[in-house]
């Protein structure tokens, strides 16, 4: 059976750090970077290699600058 393996991309520069995607996020792959975007804010940001690509940051994202990509991988 395949396996779904998802990504995500994250405009850091649009993002305000409202934190609500990490709070989604079911597998912990996003957290808060360290350094601040080009409006002064800290921006979400991918660190591990475990989204499903379930959607949850991208749907409750009030600003709309996650984008997630899916594929099947076989196991």
């Amino acid at each position: 059976m395949a396996k779904v393996k998802g990504a995500i991309v994250i405009d850091k520069d649009r993002c305000k750090g409202c934190e609500v995607c990490i709070t989604a996020c079911p597998t912990n792959t996003i957290r808060m970077a360290t350094a601040v975007n080009v409006k002064g804010y800290f921006y979400a940001e991918p660190y591990q290699d475990t989204c499903t690509g379930c959607m949850n940051c991208a749907i409750v994202c009030p600003d709309g600058v996650i984008t997630v990509y899916r594929k099947k991988v076989e196991n």
